[in-house]
């Protein structure tokens, strides 16, 4: 059995020969602490730092690197222009490619804002859409046709990719996530009250935007997920009531998991933070058969949930980052407590979110031995 078979079977409740070992990524700062503490410096990449600290833990075999992957560009085309528009003496005032306006720290730059190279603080000034006017000319950038969306070479790309044996998964924002980056968060929240009508609005035209390019995907290649991402939970409960929920985002999202599931892609997944307690039957409704990456600060329990939805819902995370970095027998507790879990299948353990830099390298590796041990690994 190959890796994509396990990775498949693992969270189809099938019978993996074994779970893939996913203990998780650590960002830029992350890395930089391990690389200080023994991870050589050449090893960088997710998959190679997995593997190193495997052997470092006291495993023998070489894990497989992910393969490409096909991903439309799902973003705004053209991009606003990345700049510097202030500068204080311990922060700065930027525009980022999604045309926001925050302040960051004057270590890091604009580029910590397209990509999650590092767990970066902001404070929001101004968003692209403020004015029907505004609205307007966004959509002007989602043109869902624009050739320049397809990835290079895509024709090449997709025979590679028909007889892979590495998983392939495509990533696309969902509503609430897409629309929060154009109006902001608070005044996205305001408008579900308020102006309810234009929300709708947004949330038809992004509907349709996406589901045109998973349409254009699956005539290239059938991925074996496709990944929403959301981000719609505070601490103790999702950002709108799981009645906005259903009224807003569900026909959405079972719009396009009645096009996914249509093209044969066996895993429908979403992401987000927060406390997602309230939000998993709403998404069991809309046809996710996956979620990530259950933060347990944020008071979510895969044993509860495993009690309470059975196998409606696989997961992937759900170790305490807090755990990792205590160390001991803190992290021991933590695996002991989820491998009920891990034993009824549907899960892919690692942890709750991107590793972060209070993870000294000795205890990611003991981390990682830990979970190997406990999905048979070692």
């Amino acid at each position: 059995m190959n890796y994509r078979d396990n990775w498949l079977k693992s969270q189809l409740f099938a019978a993996p020969e074994r779970v893939p070992l996913a203990p998780g990524m650590g960002r830029l700062s992350t890395r930089e602490r391990w690389h200080s503490e023994g991870l050589p410096l050449e090893i960088d990449a997710p998959s190679a730092i997995t593997a190193y600290a495997y052997r470092e833990a006291g495993g023998s075999e070489i894990l497989p690197a992910p393969g490409e992957r096909f991903q439309m560009r799902e973003r705004m085309i053209p991009e606003f222009e990345e700049k510097v528009l202030q500068k204080g003496e311990r922060s700065q005032i930027v525009q980022d490619w999604k045309g926001n306006i925050c302040e960051i720290s004057n270590e890091f730059s604009v580029e910590h804002l397209r990509n999650a190279i590092d767990f970066v603080t902001r404070r929001w000034i101004k968003c692209p859409v403020e004015s029907p006017a505004d609205w307007e000319l966004i959509k002007k950038r989602y043109d869902p046709n624009d050739p320049l969306r397809l990835p290079q070479d895509a024709d090449a790309l997709a025979m590679k990719l028909a007889d892979r044996d590495w998983p392939v998964e495509a990533h696309f924002s969902g509503p609430f996530w897409q629309l929060r980056e154009w109006l902001g968060f608070e005044d996205l929240c305001m408008m579900f009250h308020d102006e309810p009508n234009f929300v709708k609005e947004m949330i038809a035209f992004w509907e349709d935007y996406v589901a045109s390019l998973l349409t254009t995907t699956f005539r290239y290649v059938t991925p074996d997920s496709v990944h929403i991402s959301e981000d719609m939970a505070y601490k103790k409960f999702s950002m709108i009531s799981p009645e906005m929920v259903k009224e807003f985002l569900l026909p959405t999202w079972k719009r396009w998991g009645e096009l996914i599931g249509g093209a044969g892609c066996p895993i429908y997944a979403i992401d987000s933070d927060g406390y997602i307690g309230e939000l998993v039957p709403v998404w069991i409704e809309a046809g996710f058969n996956v979620c990530d990456p259950i933060e347990v600060a944020a008071g979510n329990d895969l044993p509860e949930f495993r009690r309470r939805f059975g196998r409606d819902m696989a997961y992937r995370g759900g170790v305490d980052k807090r755990a990792i970095a205590s160390g001991g027998q803190v992290i021991r507790d933590e695996i002991q407590r989820l491998t009920p879990v891990i034993a009824s299948g549907g899960y892919i353990p690692g942890c709750d979110h991107g590793v972060p830099s209070n993870v000294s390298w000795p205890d990611f590796v003991e981390y990682t031995r830990l979970l190997a041990e406990a999905m048979g690994w070692m």
